[in-house]
């Protein structure tokens, strides 16, 4: 069986992270707004005029790190989004996954080039970001929370409705 037929749909995410610095650590906290056209609420890496709003890193990834000795764990790669259940970093550009009731993003770039060795790496001696981190844009925004599921969708279906309570409570 090829790897696409073998690629899961639907996950969850573990931990939701955020920083004001780039090129550092992110602090797990227990739920993030995602700003349609930004990203996380906050996050030094919200950015209305990039391609790169969120980032995603799956569980797998950081156990490929623990397992060469690395005490690492969720947000530690400066992920936002930490993912288990999807094979994310196999999805094709394009994809669109939907991250609890509301928000949906579109995968926008697999892997980054690192001009220069950030803090993470000085800090974890490795990264997994420039092969195993994923980026999307923020097509629908929303309030995300660990445990929340994750769904890849059909690029025609609506993930969710435009109207999620929580979010109407904190703003309102």
């Amino acid at each position: 069986m090829d790897r696409e037929r073998k690629q899961s749909t639907g996950g969850t995410i573990v931990a939701v992270c955020w920083s004001k610095k780039k090129g550092t650590r992110k602090s797990r906290i227990p739920e993030g707004i995602i700003e349609e056209n930004a990203g996380l609420r906050g996050d030094a890496h919200a950015d209305c005029n990039s391609h790169r709003q969120v980032s995603l890193l799956a569980t797998d990834s950081i156990e490929r790190f623990r397992r060469l000795g690395l005490d690492v764990g969720p947000g530690d790669f400066a992920e936002n989004l930490t993912t288990q259940g999807i094979d994310i970093v196999h999805l094709p550009v394009g994809s669109r996954v939907a991250a609890g009731d509301r928000v949906l993003l579109e995968i926008t770039q697999i892997g980054k080039e690192c001009h220069t060795r950030c803090a993470i790496y000085h800090q974890v001696g490795q990264c997994a970001m420039p092969e195993e981190g994923v980026f999307a844009r923020v097509l629908r925004g929303g309030v995300v929370r660990p445990g929340d599921a994750l769904r890849v969708v059909d690029s025609n279906e609506d993930a969710g409705s435009d109207t999620d309570p929580r979010l109407q409570a904190q703003s309102g």
